[in-house]
C-alpha cells in the first residue's frame, strides 16, 4: 500500500523541497501522477480548507501550501501528459476592476491538478478578453471570480458579452468569490456557482459530465 503521509505533511507545512522530493520518489516507484495529486495534494488542501474556515490557518499559510502544490504539479506535468488526456479546457480570471486573485489562483491550481487544461488570464480582465480567450482556446468552461461587490456587475456584463457573440450555448460560465451567492449567479444566468475552491472543482466535473 502506497504511503502518502510524507507528501501530505509537506503540503500541510508548505515545505516545497520535501514535497517535490517525495513526489519524485513516488513517481519513480510507479505511482500514477493523479494518485499522487489526489491522495497527497488534494487531500491535504481539503484539510487546509477546513482549518482555514475554522480560523486555525490564515491566508499566508494557505498560500504557502498552495505554492507547494503548484511546484509539485509543475514537476509532475510531463508524467501527467503521458498518463492522461486533458479533461477539458478552462478559462479563468478575476473580472474587470478587481485585482484580487488568491481564491482564483487556488481554483486554477486545483483544476490543473485534476487534469484540466487551465488558461489563467489573471486579474482585472475585461469581458472582451474573456471572450477572446474562450474562442482562441476552444474553452469548455469560463470561470469568473470577484471579491469586490462593486465589480459584480462586471460578471453580468461578461456573461452578456458571451451572449452577444452567440457563445452561451457552447461555453459554460461559472462564478465565485466572497460576495457571490447562488441567487446572484442565477440572476445573471451563470451556469453554476461555488463558495470555495474544492466545490468549484466538483462543479466543473459535473458540468463536463453533462
Amino acid at each position: 500500500m502506497v504511503n502518502f503521509a510524507k507528501i501530505y505533511n509537506a503540503v500541510m507545512e508548505g515545505d516545497d523541497d520535501i514535497a517535490q522530493e517525495e513526489a519524485q520518489a513516488l513517481a519513480q516507484q510507479g505511482v500514477p501522477a493523479m494518485d499522487i495529486i489526489n491522495h497527497g495534494l488534494i487531500s491535504a488542501m481539503g484539510e487546509i480548507g477546513v482549518l482555514f474556515k475554522a480560523g486555525e490557518l490564515f491566508v499566508p499559510e494557505v498560500m504557502m501550501s498552495a505554492q507547494t502544490i503548484a511546484g509539485v504539479i509543475e514537476m509532475l506535468k510531463p508524467q501527467m501528459a503521458t498518463e492522461m488526456d486533458s479533461r477539458g479546457t478552462i478559462i479563468i480570471g478575476t473580472v474587470k476592476g478587481d485585482l484580487h486573485d488568491i481564491g482564483k489562483n487556488l481554483v486554477a491550481l486545483l483544476l490543473s491538478s485534476n487534469g484540466y487544461t487551465v488558461h489563467d488570464l489573471g486579474s482585472d480582465v475585461d469581458a472582451a478578453e474573456f471572450v477572446r480567450a474562450a474562442l482562441e482556446h476552444d474553452a469548455d468552461i469560463v470561470a469568473l471570480s470577484a471579491l469586490l461587490t462593486t465589480t459584480l456587475d462586471n460578471m453580468e456584463q461578461t456573461i452578456a458579452a458571451f451572449s452577444a457573440q452567440g457563445l452561451r450555448e457552447q461555453v459554460k460560465i461559472i462564478v465565485g468569490g466572497a460576495p457571490v451567492t447562488a441567487e446572484f449567479a442565477a440572476e445573471i444566468n451563470a451556469d453554476g456557482y461555488s463558495e470555495d475552491a474544492l466545490g468549484a472543482v466538483d462543479l466543473v466535473n459535473k458540468l463536463m459530465e453533462g
